[in-house]
Protein backbone atom coordinates (compact mmCIF):
# COMPACT_ATOMS: atom_id res chain seq x y z
CA UNK A 1 0.00 0.00 0.00
CA UNK A 2 0.98 3.79 -0.79
CA UNK A 3 2.72 5.72 2.00
CA UNK A 4 0.46 9.12 2.92
CA UNK A 5 3.06 10.99 1.02
CA UNK A 6 3.10 9.22 -1.83
CA UNK A 7 -1.09 9.04 -1.90
CA UNK A 8 -1.44 12.96 -1.78
CA UNK A 9 1.07 13.37 -4.28
CA UNK A 10 -1.07 10.93 -6.74
CA UNK A 11 -3.98 13.41 -6.03
CA UNK A 12 -2.24 16.21 -6.48
CA UNK A 13 -1.42 15.53 -9.97
CA UNK A 14 -4.90 14.22 -10.26
CA UNK A 15 -6.01 17.52 -9.76
CA UNK A 16 -4.47 18.62 -12.46
CA UNK A 17 -0.73 19.00 -11.36
CA UNK A 18 0.34 22.41 -11.93
CA UNK A 19 -2.78 24.32 -12.84
CA UNK A 20 -4.34 27.56 -12.71
CA UNK A 21 -4.61 27.15 -9.14
CA UNK A 22 -1.01 26.84 -8.58
CA UNK A 23 -0.82 30.10 -10.82
CA UNK A 24 -3.19 31.92 -9.04
CA UNK A 25 -1.56 30.82 -5.93
CA UNK A 26 2.00 31.43 -6.64
CA UNK A 27 0.84 34.90 -8.19
CA UNK A 28 -0.57 35.30 -4.50
CA UNK A 29 2.75 34.93 -2.95
CA UNK A 30 4.73 36.80 -6.05
CA UNK A 31 2.40 39.84 -5.00
CA UNK A 32 2.98 39.57 -1.62
CA UNK A 33 6.72 39.63 -1.96
CA UNK A 34 7.08 43.41 -2.01
CA UNK A 35 6.49 42.80 1.79
CA UNK A 36 9.31 41.15 2.64
CA UNK A 37 11.81 42.51 0.11
CA UNK A 38 11.62 46.06 0.55
CA UNK A 39 11.27 45.73 4.29
CA UNK A 40 14.77 43.92 4.70
CA UNK A 41 16.52 46.22 2.17
CA UNK A 42 14.66 49.26 3.01
CA UNK A 43 17.76 49.93 4.98
CA UNK A 44 19.76 49.89 1.73
CA UNK A 45 18.61 53.46 0.72
CA UNK A 46 17.65 54.07 4.23
CA UNK A 47 20.97 54.27 6.39
CA UNK A 48 22.61 55.08 3.14
CA UNK A 49 25.12 57.65 3.94
CA UNK A 50 24.66 61.03 2.19
CA UNK A 51 27.42 63.80 1.61
CA UNK A 52 27.86 65.55 4.98
CA UNK A 53 30.45 68.41 6.02
CA UNK A 54 31.67 69.24 9.81
CA UNK A 55 30.99 72.84 10.14
CA UNK A 56 34.33 74.83 12.31
CA UNK A 57 34.00 78.61 13.35
CA UNK A 58 37.15 79.00 12.20
CA UNK A 59 37.73 77.45 9.30
CA UNK A 60 37.93 79.70 6.30
CA UNK A 61 35.28 78.50 3.53
CA UNK A 62 35.94 78.01 -0.18
CA UNK A 63 33.08 76.69 -2.24
CA UNK A 64 29.71 78.74 -1.91
CA UNK A 65 26.85 76.55 0.09
CA UNK A 66 24.65 74.81 -1.66
CA UNK A 67 22.11 72.22 -1.26
CA UNK A 68 22.58 72.16 2.40
CA UNK A 69 20.50 70.87 4.95
CA UNK A 70 18.36 73.94 6.20
CA UNK A 71 16.95 71.65 9.10
CA UNK A 72 20.28 70.94 10.02
CA UNK A 73 21.75 74.11 10.50
CA UNK A 74 17.96 75.27 12.30
CA UNK A 75 18.63 72.15 15.17
CA UNK A 76 22.25 73.24 15.04
CA UNK A 77 21.52 77.09 16.27
CA UNK A 78 24.29 78.24 13.93
CA UNK A 79 23.81 81.89 13.21
CA UNK A 80 24.12 83.19 9.39
CA UNK A 81 27.42 84.77 10.16
CA UNK A 82 28.34 81.19 11.20
CA UNK A 83 27.70 80.20 7.31
CA UNK A 84 30.74 81.44 6.31
CA UNK A 85 33.05 79.75 8.38
CA UNK A 86 33.31 76.06 6.83
CA UNK A 87 34.28 72.76 5.93
CA UNK A 88 35.66 69.42 6.60
CA UNK A 89 33.89 66.64 4.20
CA UNK A 90 33.03 63.88 6.41
CA UNK A 91 35.85 64.24 9.18
CA UNK A 92 35.16 64.00 12.71
CA UNK A 93 38.55 64.67 13.80
CA UNK A 94 38.81 68.79 14.06
CA UNK A 95 41.31 70.56 12.93
CA UNK A 96 44.39 71.41 15.45
CA UNK A 97 43.07 75.15 15.69
CA UNK A 98 39.50 73.60 16.88
CA UNK A 99 37.57 71.91 19.33
CA UNK A 100 34.64 70.04 17.97
CA UNK A 101 32.17 70.72 15.58
CA UNK A 102 29.67 72.88 15.77
CA UNK A 103 27.09 71.58 13.48
CA UNK A 104 26.44 68.61 11.02
CA UNK A 105 25.40 70.01 7.19
CA UNK A 106 23.91 67.27 4.49
CA UNK A 107 23.83 66.84 1.43
CA UNK A 108 19.85 67.55 0.93
CA UNK A 109 19.50 65.70 -2.66
CA UNK A 110 18.40 62.49 -0.29
CA UNK A 111 16.88 61.99 2.58
CA UNK A 112 17.76 58.88 5.01
CA UNK A 113 17.78 58.20 8.71
CA UNK A 114 21.06 59.33 9.34
CA UNK A 115 20.48 63.08 8.24
CA UNK A 116 16.88 62.87 9.99
CA UNK A 117 18.95 62.11 13.49
CA UNK A 118 22.54 62.86 12.23
CA UNK A 119 23.89 59.54 13.17
CA UNK A 120 27.43 59.84 12.40
CA UNK A 121 31.11 60.32 14.05
CA UNK A 122 30.22 59.44 17.17
CA UNK A 123 26.62 58.21 16.63
CA UNK A 124 27.41 55.86 13.46
CA UNK A 125 26.79 53.02 15.50
CA UNK A 126 23.20 53.24 15.18
CA UNK A 127 22.86 52.84 11.72
CA UNK A 128 24.45 49.34 11.73
CA UNK A 129 22.77 48.57 15.20
CA UNK A 130 19.27 49.62 13.88
CA UNK A 131 19.83 46.97 10.64
CA UNK A 132 21.07 43.88 13.51
CA UNK A 133 18.10 44.83 15.41
CA UNK A 134 15.40 44.06 12.89
CA UNK A 135 17.86 40.51 12.19
CA UNK A 136 17.11 40.08 15.93
CA UNK A 137 13.47 40.18 15.36
CA UNK A 138 13.73 37.41 12.23
CA UNK A 139 15.86 34.99 14.09
CA UNK A 140 13.51 35.02 16.80
CA UNK A 141 10.30 34.87 14.80
CA UNK A 142 12.10 32.15 12.12
CA UNK A 143 11.98 29.51 15.33
CA UNK A 144 8.27 30.86 16.75
CA UNK A 145 7.06 31.08 13.21
CA UNK A 146 7.60 27.94 12.16
CA UNK A 147 6.70 26.11 15.67
CA UNK A 148 3.06 27.99 14.98
CA UNK A 149 2.51 27.65 11.39
CA UNK A 150 3.33 23.52 12.13
CA UNK A 151 0.83 24.36 15.13
CA UNK A 152 -2.00 25.95 13.44
CA UNK A 153 -1.47 26.41 10.27
CA UNK A 154 0.81 27.79 7.49
CA UNK A 155 -2.71 30.09 6.24
CA UNK A 156 -2.85 31.83 9.40
CA UNK A 157 0.56 32.21 9.91
CA UNK A 158 1.31 33.79 6.43
CA UNK A 159 -1.33 36.45 6.76
CA UNK A 160 -0.38 37.30 10.35
CA UNK A 161 2.91 38.13 8.85
CA UNK A 162 1.48 40.33 5.94
CA UNK A 163 -0.50 42.04 8.54
CA UNK A 164 2.34 43.14 10.67
CA UNK A 165 4.47 44.00 7.94
CA UNK A 166 2.06 46.02 6.62
CA UNK A 167 1.00 48.21 9.70
CA UNK A 168 4.16 48.58 11.45
CA UNK A 169 6.11 49.99 8.17
CA UNK A 170 3.32 52.62 8.02
CA UNK A 171 3.84 53.23 11.66
CA UNK A 172 8.07 53.24 10.77
CA UNK A 173 7.46 56.30 8.17
CA UNK A 174 5.87 58.30 10.93
CA UNK A 175 9.24 57.67 13.71
CA UNK A 176 9.72 61.10 15.69
CA UNK A 177 13.43 59.38 17.08
CA UNK A 178 15.93 56.55 16.05
CA UNK A 179 15.24 55.03 19.20
CA UNK A 180 11.37 54.66 18.22
CA UNK A 181 12.89 53.74 14.44
CA UNK A 182 14.53 50.56 15.40
CA UNK A 183 11.29 49.07 17.64
CA UNK A 184 9.34 49.25 14.77
CA UNK A 185 12.11 47.33 12.77
CA UNK A 186 12.38 44.85 15.29
CA UNK A 187 8.14 43.88 14.76
CA UNK A 188 9.08 44.28 11.01
CA UNK A 189 11.80 41.68 11.80
CA UNK A 190 9.34 39.75 13.50
CA UNK A 191 7.08 39.89 10.70
CA UNK A 192 9.81 39.30 8.09
CA UNK A 193 10.91 36.00 9.77
CA UNK A 194 7.07 34.82 10.08
CA UNK A 195 6.51 35.37 6.61
CA UNK A 196 10.10 33.68 5.23
CA UNK A 197 8.96 30.70 7.42
CA UNK A 198 6.11 30.17 5.98
CA UNK A 199 5.65 31.09 2.62
CA UNK A 200 7.72 28.72 0.21
CA UNK A 201 7.05 25.51 2.50
CA UNK A 202 2.79 27.06 1.73
CA UNK A 203 3.59 27.29 -1.69
CA UNK A 204 5.60 23.88 -1.82
CA UNK A 205 2.79 21.53 -0.55
CA UNK A 206 0.74 22.61 -2.81
CA UNK A 207 2.84 21.61 -5.65
CA UNK A 208 3.88 18.28 -7.64
CA UNK A 209 7.14 17.05 -7.34
CA UNK A 210 9.21 18.10 -10.79
CA UNK A 211 7.56 22.19 -10.04
CA UNK A 212 8.78 22.52 -6.76
CA UNK A 213 11.66 24.74 -7.64
CA UNK A 214 9.39 27.22 -9.60
CA UNK A 215 8.81 29.36 -6.70
CA UNK A 216 12.51 30.15 -6.42
CA UNK A 217 12.99 30.60 -10.21
CA UNK A 218 10.53 32.81 -10.43
CA UNK A 219 12.73 36.20 -9.71
CA UNK A 220 10.00 37.88 -8.03
CA UNK A 221 12.21 39.24 -4.94
CA UNK A 222 14.89 40.62 -7.93
CA UNK A 223 12.26 42.68 -9.72
CA UNK A 224 10.59 43.87 -6.48
CA UNK A 225 14.11 45.00 -5.53
CA UNK A 226 14.90 46.29 -8.55
CA UNK A 227 11.63 48.33 -8.29
CA UNK A 228 12.69 49.17 -4.76
CA UNK A 229 15.77 51.20 -6.40
CA UNK A 230 13.55 52.83 -8.86
CA UNK A 231 11.17 54.34 -6.02
CA UNK A 232 13.92 54.96 -4.03
CA UNK A 233 15.71 57.44 -6.89
CA UNK A 234 12.00 58.83 -6.95
CA UNK A 235 11.44 59.78 -4.09
CA UNK A 236 14.37 60.00 -1.92
CA UNK A 237 13.15 59.73 1.04
CA UNK A 238 13.17 57.31 3.40
CA UNK A 239 9.77 58.16 5.05
CA UNK A 240 7.85 58.09 2.34
CA UNK A 241 9.37 54.25 0.84
CA UNK A 242 7.98 52.75 4.45
CA UNK A 243 4.62 54.48 3.98
CA UNK A 244 4.83 53.12 0.44
CA UNK A 245 5.95 49.45 1.46
CA UNK A 246 3.07 49.59 4.10
CA UNK A 247 0.11 50.32 1.84
CA UNK A 248 1.46 47.80 -1.31
CA UNK A 249 1.92 45.02 1.35
CA UNK A 250 -1.62 46.00 2.60
CA UNK A 251 -2.82 45.11 -0.83
CA UNK A 252 -1.93 41.25 -0.25
CA UNK A 253 -4.12 40.94 2.53
CA UNK A 254 -7.14 40.82 -0.09
CA UNK A 255 -5.83 37.10 -1.31
CA UNK A 256 -7.03 35.57 1.56
CA UNK A 257 -9.97 34.42 -0.12
CA UNK A 258 -8.17 32.85 -3.04
CA UNK A 259 -5.72 31.09 -0.79
CA UNK A 260 -6.43 27.68 1.18
CA UNK A 261 -5.23 25.81 3.86
CA UNK A 262 -2.47 23.66 3.20
CA UNK A 263 -3.84 20.05 2.26
CA UNK A 264 -1.01 18.36 3.19
CA UNK A 265 -0.86 20.40 6.64
CA UNK A 266 -4.63 19.31 7.10
CA UNK A 267 -4.23 15.83 6.88
CA UNK A 268 -0.89 15.52 8.67
CA UNK A 269 -3.00 17.00 11.76
CA UNK A 270 -5.90 14.44 10.81
CA UNK A 271 -8.82 16.90 9.90
CA UNK A 272 -9.14 15.02 6.69
CA UNK A 273 -13.01 16.63 5.98
CA UNK A 274 -11.26 19.73 5.93
CA UNK A 275 -8.31 18.57 3.06
CA UNK A 276 -11.31 17.22 0.82
CA UNK A 277 -12.90 20.64 0.92
CA UNK A 278 -9.38 21.83 -0.36
CA UNK A 279 -8.65 19.45 -2.59
CA UNK A 280 -12.07 19.88 -4.17
CA UNK A 281 -11.46 23.49 -4.58
CA UNK A 282 -7.95 23.05 -6.49
CA UNK A 283 -9.68 20.30 -8.73
CA UNK A 284 -12.50 22.66 -9.85
CA UNK A 285 -10.06 25.71 -10.36
CA UNK A 286 -7.91 23.50 -12.20
CA UNK A 287 -10.84 22.36 -14.40
CA UNK A 288 -9.93 18.60 -13.34
CA UNK A 289 -12.70 16.27 -11.31
CA UNK A 290 -12.86 15.98 -8.04
CA UNK A 291 -10.14 12.39 -7.24
CA UNK A 292 -11.73 9.74 -5.14
CA UNK A 293 -10.50 9.74 -0.99
CA UNK A 294 -12.42 7.28 -0.66
CA UNK A 295 -9.04 5.44 0.30
CA UNK A 296 -7.25 8.34 2.26
CA UNK A 297 -8.74 7.34 5.96
CA UNK A 298 -7.21 3.86 4.83
CA UNK A 299 -4.05 4.65 3.75
CA UNK A 300 -3.57 7.32 6.99
CA UNK A 301 -4.55 4.29 9.32
CA UNK A 302 -2.15 1.91 7.57
CA UNK A 303 0.71 4.01 7.54
CA UNK A 304 3.01 3.41 10.33
CA UNK A 305 4.60 6.56 9.52
CA UNK A 306 1.47 8.67 10.31
CA UNK A 307 1.35 10.35 13.51
CA UNK A 308 -1.50 12.81 12.94
CA UNK A 309 -2.50 13.65 16.97
CA UNK A 310 0.71 14.45 17.57
CA UNK A 311 2.52 17.87 18.16
CA UNK A 312 6.43 18.84 17.15
CA UNK A 313 8.77 21.49 18.57
CA UNK A 314 11.78 22.35 16.95
CA UNK A 315 13.13 19.53 19.43
CA UNK A 316 12.38 17.15 16.85
CA UNK A 317 15.03 18.27 14.99
CA UNK A 318 17.74 17.67 18.00
CA UNK A 319 15.65 14.50 19.36
CA UNK A 320 16.72 11.75 15.87
CA UNK A 321 20.40 11.80 14.34
CA UNK A 322 19.12 12.08 10.63
CA UNK A 323 17.23 15.33 11.41
CA UNK A 324 20.23 17.12 13.45
CA UNK A 325 22.62 16.04 10.65
CA UNK A 326 20.66 17.62 7.91
CA UNK A 327 19.57 20.67 10.68
CA UNK A 328 23.82 21.22 10.94
CA UNK A 329 24.56 20.60 7.15
CA UNK A 330 22.03 23.15 5.85
CA UNK A 331 22.74 25.32 8.73
CA UNK A 332 26.01 26.28 7.17
CA UNK A 333 24.68 26.88 4.10
CA UNK A 334 21.96 28.95 5.65
CA UNK A 335 24.13 31.45 7.86
CA UNK A 336 26.64 32.23 5.00
CA UNK A 337 23.92 33.33 2.76
CA UNK A 338 22.43 35.16 5.45
CA UNK A 339 25.83 37.14 6.32
CA UNK A 340 26.82 37.05 2.36
CA UNK A 341 23.93 38.65 0.69
CA UNK A 342 22.77 41.38 3.41
CA UNK A 343 27.02 42.43 3.99
CA UNK A 344 27.16 43.07 0.21
CA UNK A 345 23.39 44.74 0.22
CA UNK A 346 23.79 46.86 2.92
CA UNK A 347 27.48 47.45 1.80
CA UNK A 348 25.67 49.28 -1.63
CA UNK A 349 27.14 52.80 -0.84
CA UNK A 350 30.38 51.56 -0.34
CA UNK A 351 30.83 51.02 -3.93
CA UNK A 352 31.46 53.50 -6.90
CA UNK A 353 29.35 55.52 -9.27
CA UNK A 354 25.53 56.63 -8.32
CA UNK A 355 23.81 54.75 -5.37
CA UNK A 356 20.23 54.00 -6.92
CA UNK A 357 22.11 52.54 -10.04
CA UNK A 358 24.14 50.03 -7.89
CA UNK A 359 20.86 49.12 -6.13
CA UNK A 360 19.26 47.87 -9.20
CA UNK A 361 22.24 46.86 -10.17
CA UNK A 362 22.65 44.20 -7.29
CA UNK A 363 18.82 43.55 -7.55
CA UNK A 364 18.78 42.62 -11.64
CA UNK A 365 21.92 40.38 -11.28
CA UNK A 366 19.84 38.13 -9.13
CA UNK A 367 17.45 37.15 -12.31
CA UNK A 368 19.63 35.13 -14.37
CA UNK A 369 20.35 33.17 -11.84
CA UNK A 370 17.27 32.42 -10.11
CA UNK A 371 15.73 31.67 -13.58
CA UNK A 372 18.28 29.26 -13.55
CA UNK A 373 17.47 27.28 -10.51
CA UNK A 374 14.62 25.74 -11.74
CA UNK A 375 16.34 23.88 -14.91
CA UNK A 376 19.54 23.18 -13.04
CA UNK A 377 17.68 21.47 -9.92
CA UNK A 378 16.18 19.37 -11.85
CA UNK A 379 19.06 18.59 -14.16
CA UNK A 380 21.72 18.47 -12.15
CA UNK A 381 20.25 18.05 -8.71
CA UNK A 382 20.02 19.98 -5.61
CA UNK A 383 23.03 19.17 -3.75
CA UNK A 384 25.24 19.87 -7.18
CA UNK A 385 23.32 23.06 -8.22
CA UNK A 386 24.24 24.50 -4.25
CA UNK A 387 27.56 23.44 -4.08
CA UNK A 388 28.29 25.36 -7.82
CA UNK A 389 26.89 28.49 -6.53
CA UNK A 390 28.38 28.56 -3.70
CA UNK A 391 31.53 28.26 -5.45
CA UNK A 392 30.69 31.25 -7.53
CA UNK A 393 29.91 33.26 -4.44
CA UNK A 394 33.17 32.42 -2.71
CA UNK A 395 35.80 33.58 -5.35
CA UNK A 396 33.95 36.76 -6.39
CA UNK A 397 33.76 37.53 -2.75
CA UNK A 398 37.36 36.72 -2.57
CA UNK A 399 37.88 39.04 -5.64
CA UNK A 400 36.30 41.92 -3.67
CA UNK A 401 38.71 41.65 -1.07
CA UNK A 402 42.01 41.46 -2.58
CA UNK A 403 40.77 44.09 -4.87
CA UNK A 404 40.10 46.23 -2.44
CA UNK A 405 43.53 45.51 -0.65
CA UNK A 406 45.42 46.06 -3.45
CA UNK A 407 47.30 49.29 -4.45
CA UNK A 408 46.69 49.66 -7.79
CA UNK A 409 45.35 52.55 -9.94
CA UNK A 410 41.87 53.94 -8.62
CA UNK A 411 39.81 53.85 -11.56
CA UNK A 412 40.71 50.15 -12.67
CA UNK A 413 40.45 49.52 -8.69
CA UNK A 414 36.91 50.42 -8.61
CA UNK A 415 35.98 48.32 -12.11
CA UNK A 416 37.20 45.57 -10.29
CA UNK A 417 35.61 46.32 -7.07
CA UNK A 418 32.21 46.75 -8.63
CA UNK A 419 32.46 43.79 -11.09
CA UNK A 420 33.61 41.10 -8.47
CA UNK A 421 30.78 42.59 -6.29
CA UNK A 422 27.96 41.71 -8.98
CA UNK A 423 29.34 38.75 -9.03
CA UNK A 424 29.39 37.51 -5.51
CA UNK A 425 25.88 38.70 -5.04
CA UNK A 426 24.39 36.83 -8.24
CA UNK A 427 26.13 33.46 -6.74
CA UNK A 428 25.19 34.31 -3.23
CA UNK A 429 21.83 34.62 -4.77
CA UNK A 430 21.70 31.73 -6.38
CA UNK A 431 23.18 29.70 -3.49
CA UNK A 432 20.23 30.81 -0.90
CA UNK A 433 17.49 29.69 -3.86
CA UNK A 434 18.96 26.69 -4.42
CA UNK A 435 19.44 26.01 -0.35
CA UNK A 436 15.91 27.07 0.34
CA UNK A 437 14.51 24.34 -1.98
CA UNK A 438 16.60 21.96 -0.98
CA UNK A 439 15.96 22.61 2.52
CA UNK A 440 11.86 22.22 2.16
CA UNK A 441 12.26 18.79 0.58
CA UNK A 442 14.46 17.00 3.25
CA UNK A 443 12.02 17.75 6.34
CA UNK A 444 8.70 15.89 6.45
CA UNK A 445 5.39 17.74 6.71
CA UNK A 446 5.02 17.88 10.14
CA UNK A 447 7.95 19.64 11.04
CA UNK A 448 8.83 21.45 7.48
CA UNK A 449 7.86 24.65 8.92
CA UNK A 450 9.85 23.94 11.74
CA UNK A 451 13.10 22.80 10.08
CA UNK A 452 12.81 25.67 7.45
CA UNK A 453 12.05 28.07 10.28
CA UNK A 454 15.04 27.18 12.54
CA UNK A 455 16.66 27.40 9.24
CA UNK A 456 15.86 30.91 8.33
CA UNK A 457 16.99 31.78 12.20
CA UNK A 458 20.28 30.41 11.65
CA UNK A 459 20.97 32.71 8.66
CA UNK A 460 19.73 35.57 10.69
CA UNK A 461 22.58 35.32 12.81
CA UNK A 462 24.86 35.54 9.51
CA UNK A 463 22.20 38.61 8.48
CA UNK A 464 22.53 40.28 11.95
CA UNK A 465 26.84 40.19 11.90
CA UNK A 466 26.77 41.36 8.37
CA UNK A 467 25.83 45.28 9.21
CA UNK A 468 28.26 45.60 11.91
CA UNK A 469 31.08 44.41 9.48
CA UNK A 470 29.95 46.46 6.71
CA UNK A 471 30.78 49.08 9.25
CA UNK A 472 34.16 47.61 10.16
CA UNK A 473 34.75 47.20 6.05
CA UNK A 474 34.29 51.16 6.01
CA UNK A 475 37.57 51.35 8.20
CA UNK A 476 39.57 48.23 7.02
CA UNK A 477 38.09 47.29 3.15
CA UNK A 478 38.47 43.72 2.44
CA UNK A 479 37.79 42.29 5.93
CA UNK A 480 34.44 41.63 4.97
CA UNK A 481 34.33 39.77 1.81
CA UNK A 482 37.34 37.32 3.52
CA UNK A 483 34.91 36.11 5.82
CA UNK A 484 32.74 35.88 2.54
CA UNK A 485 34.67 33.99 1.09
CA UNK A 486 35.32 31.37 4.27
CA UNK A 487 31.91 30.57 5.10
CA UNK A 488 30.50 30.14 1.40
CA UNK A 489 33.72 28.14 0.64
CA UNK A 490 32.37 26.02 3.97
CA UNK A 491 28.72 25.55 2.37
CA UNK A 492 30.30 24.69 -0.63
CA UNK A 493 31.10 21.53 1.14
CA UNK A 494 28.71 20.82 3.59
CA UNK A 495 26.02 20.93 0.70
CA UNK A 496 27.52 17.91 -0.90
CA UNK A 497 26.68 15.87 2.58
CA UNK A 498 22.89 16.42 2.39
CA UNK A 499 20.70 13.73 1.11
CA UNK A 500 19.72 14.43 -2.24
CA UNK A 501 16.15 14.81 -3.11
CA UNK A 502 16.17 15.20 -6.72
CA UNK A 503 12.58 13.43 -8.53
CA UNK A 504 11.76 11.97 -4.74
CA UNK A 505 8.17 12.01 -3.66
CA UNK A 506 8.84 14.84 -0.12
CA UNK A 507 7.72 13.01 3.15
CA UNK A 508 4.65 13.85 4.79
CA UNK A 509 5.87 12.37 8.34
CA UNK A 510 7.89 10.88 10.81
CA UNK A 511 8.42 7.16 11.17
CA UNK A 512 9.16 5.21 14.39
CA UNK A 513 12.54 2.81 13.61
CA UNK A 514 13.74 0.56 16.25
CA UNK A 515 17.45 1.56 16.94
CA UNK A 516 20.28 -0.61 18.50
CA UNK A 517 19.26 -0.89 22.60
CA UNK A 518 15.43 -1.18 21.54
CA UNK A 519 14.51 2.41 21.73
CA UNK A 520 12.24 4.22 19.18
CA UNK A 521 13.51 6.74 17.70
CA UNK A 522 11.81 9.55 15.38
CA UNK A 523 13.49 10.06 11.48
CA UNK A 524 12.74 11.24 8.63
CA UNK A 525 11.42 9.27 5.81
CA UNK A 526 13.68 8.82 2.98
CA UNK A 527 11.24 7.97 -0.35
Amino acid sequence: MKTTSEYLEQVLEETGGFGRFQVLLHGSILLSKVSITWSLLIMAFAGADPDWWCLYPNTTLTPALSNYSSAAVAESNVTPAALGTLRAYKACTPPSNETSCQAFLFDDSMNTIINEWMLVCDEKWVTATVSSVQMAGLLISGLLGGQIADLIGRKPTFYVSIFILASFNIVAGFSTSWVMFAVTRFIIGLGCGAYLTVFYTFSVEFTPTKFRPIQIAVPDWSIWAAFLGLCSYLLKDWKSLHILTGALTGVSLFTWWIVPESFRWLVSHDKLAEADRVIKKIARINNHPKPELNKLRTVVDSDVAFQGNRRYTFLELFRDRTLLKTTALAGVGWFSCGYAYYAISYSVDQLSGDLYLNMFLLSVIDIPALVSIWYLSNRLGRRWTCLGYFLIGSFACLGVAISQMIDVDKDLQKSLINGFALAAKFGVSAAWAAIMAFTTEVYPTVVRNIGYGTQNSISRIGALIAPQLVLVNKVTPGVMYIICFVVTLGSAITCLLLTETKDKTISDNLEVREKAGGRGAASATRN
